[in-house]
């Protein structure tokens, strides 16, 4: 007896000389032989050898307290040992990055896995000049090691210093070191939403130097949430 088709040919397991790479365009393959990794709470979909995880929550009591407060949700859990171990998050598309010694802000939700070797925290992005703001928080990620984050789509990496640049504050999955954003209103407002537009009031700013990554997706709930007022600074203020 036998089982006959292209299957298993087509969809064999790949190969990579790096920790972290992709088995396709929404799975994270990441070989343990290289050290432990923190991956997002229940991302896990199957790992071959010895590998084992353990359930960090956000990460100690100063970032769980900033968790509550925040509604930031990025519950992390660590991972050890030795074999393959494969990540997803809802089908949504991977991509990954490689930090030397460089920092990147990423929004809560779309922290998939990053290497142990690598600092996190949540922060806020402080507000100017604005009283009733409620401030858009980040996961700060900085260090040397590998990040894995996913997308609602195929995401545009746009270069800030090229020309003014403005996202919606949902859609944007994160920005690099360098990078400095506000927060401003859109000229639409009431009238745009009375008038059947999308009312999205409340835009994010970025200049200096570097990309954000936008992705085609309004992913409304959970970390990055959007507010009035200003934003100062970017990572300088994150890392200060």
């Amino acid at each position: 007896m036998a089982v006959h088709g292209s299957l298993f040919r087509d969809f064999h397991e790949t190969t990579s000389p790096d920790p972290f790479s992709n088995q396709n365009k929404k799975l994270l393959k990441i070989q343990m032989s290289y050290g432990p990794v923190w991956a997002k709470n229940g991302s896990m979909v199957a790992y071959q050898g010895d590998v084992r995880f353990e359930n960090k929550g956000a990460g100690g009591l100063g970032k769980m307290f900033k968790s509550a407060v925040t509604g930031e949700g990025v519950d992390m859990m660590q991972c050890t040992g030795q074999g393959d171990l494969f990540l997803a998050d809802n089908a949504h598309d991977v991509q990954i990055l490689y930090l030397e010694d460089d920092a990147l802000s990423v929004n809560g939700r779309n922290v998939l896995a990053f290497s142990a070797s690598i600092a996190w925290d949540i922060h806020r992005l402080q507000a100017r000049g604005a009283a009733m703001t409620g401030g858009l928080y980040n996961v700060s990620l900085r260090g040397t090691g590998f990040v894995a984050v996913t997308t609602d789509g195929e995401p545009v990496a746009l270069d800030v210093a090229s020309a003014p640049t403005f996202a919606d504050a949902q859609a944007v999955v994160l920005w690099t070191a360098g990078v400095s954003s506000d927060i401003r209103v859109s000229t639409g407002g009431l009238k745009s939403m009375v008038r059947g537009g999308t009312g999205e009031t409340f835009q994010m700013a970025f200049g200096g130097q570097g990309h954000v990554l936008v992705q085609p997706s309004e992913s409304v709930g959970g970390g990055g949430q959007q507010s009035s007022g200003k934003s100062g600074g970017g990572l300088g203020d994150l890392f200060g």
